[in-house]
């Protein structure tokens, strides 16, 4: 990457607080913790066991850019069909690491599939509900033991809507001996903490190495996550897992992830990341992961692809095509990109601008390594193009939007280097 046209650090990025010092983790070929940058999961909605679906799915993943993948494991035909999807997956060129999601029966279904607890790079257990009573314990050894046999890390994923009630239970006994008791919000919280630290340390004393643990306490409530958390990165050095759970659906469950998330982050805590969204009808999949790159991304935290700054409108700009050029652009570049990242590393840091008139449109378009002032309603039919603070050419006419794409590509091609790969 040419260092001169490097975009400088954003106001996020710049006021961020160091990143919390972990447990390095080995996901397969990525590095999860230890300073690595923050990893992007999602998902699948399949039926595990209808391989041909689960392929598709996770491909369509993996392409979007998650870069970690997990599927449920909860019957023997899913169990089986895991080792099928892992050889599918090698033959398309999809390398991602995928990760079983275990509850109640992981450690029937790993002894019974041996195959399966191979193909898996990472295990996920639920500390409330491997199992009840005296099985308990049991059944979680016997799943760290398998993690132990196969040499694969484990997520223990506390969620407050499967908390162990036993352990809930004894810290609200203890609670009530307290000269000035807790609420009882902050009691569940602890016991939710409790029951992800307990765990990893119970993990730790059957065998199973630090640096392949990874810990989540998830919770549905923005206020309640950010508490769990900065109290759970207080008290462990492991690896953290961010996510809400159930988090909604729509805007509704982008703003209250984003909202939880970012201030985590901006803190320094938090390895990986989720974005748990209920699609809407007919949507892909994949909009999870857009929002987890683009909530990291505009966090400073990594760069995925090139952002578009875009007007939002007046009534100054009365025609859509300032709207529409921009949604041409930011398709355009998240299209290019997987190409671009192996042709021309650093152009995911490239910035754009698609502005709608003489207000604010030159001076973002300057900001901006390449942007376009168009005009707004009674201006003079040019839209002045700008690279790297200069202004370049003015644009006119019909064909403003292929030529503004086609000059967004020549800037790709002369100011990134093209990787000799």
């Amino acid at each position: 990457m040419n260092d001169a046209v490097s975009s400088p650090p954003s106001p996020a990025s710049a006021a961020a607080s160091p990143r919390r010092i972990t447990q390095a983790v080995s996901i397969g070929e990525i590095k999860v913790g230890g300073g690595h940058p923050v990893v992007v999961q999602s998902m699948t909605n399949t039926d595990t066991a209808d391989i041909a679906s689960s392929v598709r799915q996770v491909a369509e993943l993996w392409r979007a850019g998650s870069e970690l993948v997990r599927l449920t494991v909860n019957n023997p035909e899913s169990a089986a069909a895991i080792p099928r999807i892992r050889e599918k997956l090698d033959m398309m060129g999809v390398p991602v690491p995928l990760i079983g999601d275990f509850h109640y029966n992981g450690h029937q279904l790993l002894a019974g599939e041996p195959a399966c607890a191979q193909a898996l790079a990472k295990y996920r257990i639920n500390p409330g509900n491997v199992g009840f009573g005296k099985k308990r314990d049991t059944q979680f050894a016997q799943l760290i033991e398998f993690a132990i046999q196969y040499g694969k890390p484990v997520r223990i994923g506390a969620n407050w809507g499967s908390l162990d009630q036993s352990l809930a239970a004894q810290l609200m006994d203890e609670n009530a001996k307290r000269a000035d008791p807790w609420d009882a919000g902050h009691v569940l919280r602890e016991a939710l903490i409790r029951s992800a630290l307990d765990s990893a340390e119970r993990a730790v004393e059957i065998g199973l190495p630090r640096d392949r643990i990874v810990l989540s306490a998830k919770v549905s409530g923005v206020q309640e996550l950010i508490a769990v958390y900065r109290d759970l990165a207080q008290r462990s050095d492991f690896a953290l897992h961010l996510g809400l759970t159930e988090a909604g659906i729509g805007s509704k469950g982008i703003v209250a992830s984003s909202a939880a998330l970012a201030v985590l982050l901006q803190e320094g805590i938090g390895d990986t990341i989720r974005i748990s969204l209920t699609p809407e009808p007919g949507q892909s999949r994949t909009q999870e992961v857009i929002v987890a790159q683009e909530l990291l991304q505009t966090t400073g935290q990594r760069a995925f692809t090139p952002m578009v700054t875009a007007c939002p409108g007046c009534g100054r700009t009365t025609s859509e095509f300032f709207q529409e050029l921009a949604k041409v652009v930011q398709e355009h570049v998240r299209g290019r990109m997987p190409e671009w990242k192996i042709s021309h590393p650093g152009a995911e840091n490239m910035t754009l601008a698609v502005m709608g008139c003489v207000v604010n449109g030159p001076g973002e378009s300057r900001h901006a390594n390449i942007g376009i002032s168009l005009p707004g309603t009674g201006e003079a039919p040019a839209a002045p193009v700008f690279v790297d603070g200069e202004k370049s050419v003015t644009l006119r006419g019909e064909n403003i939007a292929q030529e503004f794409v086609a000059l967004i590509d020549n800037y790709v091609e002369t100011r990134y280097a093209r990787s000799a790969g």
